[in-house]
């Protein structure tokens, strides 16, 4: 099994194009979303309740001068109510259900619709109340220097999955599948053969896939040599078929050791001291970095490891949190009380000098927290265990 990691440079981030929040924390943004990771940002900023205006299509009756009735899609603009949010996580499409707010021509006050937001194209985001969470999402989504993402390849003999990890998501690219027959005693001609065909299909997929000019480093991590025979194939062919791409880059290329091609093997990739210094930078290596941390307090000093929401709140009241590793998805709980015992949490740590680390639910280390219930904290000082006051089913989504 072989895996590829690539650390890409800077690239577009959602646009802040009006901020307007007064101080009862009551107010309205319009942002334009310039790539499909923005989609997963503004998710995450919606909430039941909210108001949207955006551009949108509408199927509209007409009826002509003769009576005869027929139909066409016209482009308005509408204001829901927002009552229900969809998210794709594989085509990054986000859809949100509602209530019109402001009549117009095509469409009367209180009707349903839904509005599927689009690149490049801008919407208006109202809320009684912006809290620190939604407030910190802006910032992420719109900072460029967010956007040090990670590439990677997961393979195996016969297979290979290309996934592009980014701050906040991670994304199948591409899949690439074949049939690999077995060494024959005496012969490996078909296995060769094979072999050949599926390393030429996974170039041909990075070379499709992945954004040389941005690229600052790859690292291949394999069990055994199937990383050295991989890059040994690579470079052979970039030789052969004068793939100026493969070749005006191959020192970039850094090979490191994995136990295996799951994807879960991107934790162990990301945290190997070789590779550490290459992805300090960026986000997901630095949750892995603190979940890791949080297992071997856990494991050596467990009254300075805690999780769940109950027992967390109570370190956070004896100021006792050095650093809180919380889930995205707590907060997008649409029970408003609920989510506001998330919030006031971070806020209490942050006050008190501690550092927050949020996690996506949609990475790896991110799923692994969710086990957790999507709360864990690693103390300053010991705290005596705690009885469980409460059941906590902080993990419970939308």
């Amino acid at each position: 099994m072989l895996i590829f990691l690539f650390i890409l440079n800077k690239r577009p981030t959602m646009k802040l194009l009006q901020k307007d929040i007064e101080k009862d924390n009551a107010g309205q943004v319009t942002l334009m979303p310039d790539e499909a990771e923005d989609m997963w940002h503004t998710y995450n900023l919606l909430q039941v309740g909210d108001s949207l205006r955006a551009s949108t299509i509408r199927k509209v009756q007409t009826e002509s001068a003769t009576g005869s009735v027929g139909s066409s899609r016209v482009r308005t603009t509408l204001t829901l109510c927002v009552e229900s949010i969809d998210f794709d996580t594989q085509a990054c499409q986000l859809r949100v259900k509602g209530t019109n707010l402001e009549e117009n021509q095509y469409v009367k006050m209180g009707a349903y619709h839904t509005i599927e937001l689009e690149l490049n194209r801008k919407f208006t985001l109202a809320k009684k109340n912006w809290d620190s969470v939604v407030l910190d999402r802006i910032e992420q989504a719109c900072d460029p220097t967010h956007r040090a993402d990670v590439a990677a390849v997961v393979m195996q003999e016969g297979l290979a999955n290309l996934v592009l990890v980014t701050p906040a998501m991670t994304l199948l690219r591409a899949k690439v599948e074949l049939t690999i027959p077995r060494k024959r005693r005496g012969s490996c001609t078909q296995h060769e053969k094979a072999l050949e065909r599926f390393y030429e299909a996974v170039m041909q997929a990075i070379i499709r896939h992945i954004n040389f000019d941005v690229v600052k480093c790859i690292l291949v991590a394999s069990p055994g040599f199937v990383k050295d025979q991989f890059i040994t194939y690579l470079f052979k062919e970039a030789v052969r078929q004068d793939i100026k791409v493969l070749l005006e880059n191959r020192p970039k290329f850094m090979t490191v050791h994995s136990s295996s091609g799951h994807k879960y093997s991107l934790k162990e990739i990301l945290c190997d001291p070789t590779v550490t210094s290459r992805l300090s930078d960026t986000k997901a290596a630095g949750e892995v970095k603190a979940l890791e941390d949080f297992y071997k307090m856990l494991q050596h000093e467990p009254d300075r490891a805690f999780y769940g929401v109950a027992h967390v709140e109570k370190a956070a009241e004896a100021l006792a949190i050095d650093t809180l590793l919380i889930s995205d998805k707590l907060f997008r709980h649409q029970d408003v009380p609920t989510r506001s015992r998330y919030v006031r949490l971070v806020d209490s740590v942050r006050d008190n000098g501690g550092n927050v680390r949020m996690f996506s639910s949609l990475h790896v280390s991110g799923e692994q927290l969710t086990q957790l219930s999507g709360v864990a904290a690693i103390l300053r000082f010991p705290i005596a265990d705690v009885s469980d006051g409460e059941d906590d089913d902080s993990s419970d989504d939308d």
